[in-house]
């Protein structure tokens, strides 16, 4: 890369069992894909997974984020995956890299070179919806809601989707802050996912 960004240490989740509302909490849907930080400096857009090895094979990704964000020396956490015609996510198709491949943002750590990860979590969700482009395609805004855990889950139940995720709203990014993950029962793409996820590493390979 052309200039010198920190490497950033994502937070991790921890799985818990039941949905829960609580207004000092934000919860937002769980994407079924590969866990990704973007580096955004100058012209280029790098994406790392959570073991800090570059992602290959997403440069149509890459290339969107890095045109469409109105920001510079920048980094995101968010989420890679694959879509198929009807807007659903399938995990199998990410690691065939089929489909079609976007990143869903979810946190903004640094943009514009000043590091953002001592503001509330909802400040830097805010400055991460400002910075995205509605229209921007392959990149997009993970949205959230404020407090009610329990709709949101029943949402991601009816839907098939893989879970929620619940994070304190006025939480910093630092490793002594806890997100929860909170998988829905019945997902129906659940039944050997830990093989599809470990045949998915050699994306982690540089």
């Amino acid at each position: 890369m052309q200039k010198e960004l920190p490497t950033i240490e994502p937070l991790q989740l921890v799985e818990t069992a039941n949905p829960f509302n609580d207004n000092d909490w934000l919860f937002e849907i769980k994407y079924d894909g590969i866990r990704a930080l973007t580096y955004i400096v100058d012209d280029t857009c790098e994406l790392y997974s959570i073991c800090h090895s570059r992602l290959n094979g997403f440069n149509s990704v890459a290339s969107s984020i890095q045109s469409s964000l109105r920001a510079r020396e920048s980094i995101l956490d968010g989420e890679l995956v694959s879509m198929d015609e009807n807007g659903v996510i399938k995990f199998s198709d990410l690691v065939e890299r089929k489909g079609r491949l976007c990143y869903f943002a979810f946190d903004l750590l640094l943009v514009n070179g000043r590091d953002q990860r001592d503001l509330p979590l909802i400040e830097r969700k805010r400055r991460l919806k400002d910075i995205i482009p509605s229209s921007s395609g392959l990149l997009r805004y993970a949205d959230h809601v404020v407090g009610n855990g329990v709709a949101l889950f029943d949402v991601a139940v009816k839907n098939d989707l893989e879970g929620i995720v619940a994070k304190p709203r006025e939480s910093r990014y630092e490793p002594c802050t806890v997100w929860y993950k909170i998988n829905a029962p019945h997902y129906t793409q659940a039944s050997g996912h830990q093989v599809l996820k470990e045949s998915a590493e050699h994306f982690y390979r540089a």
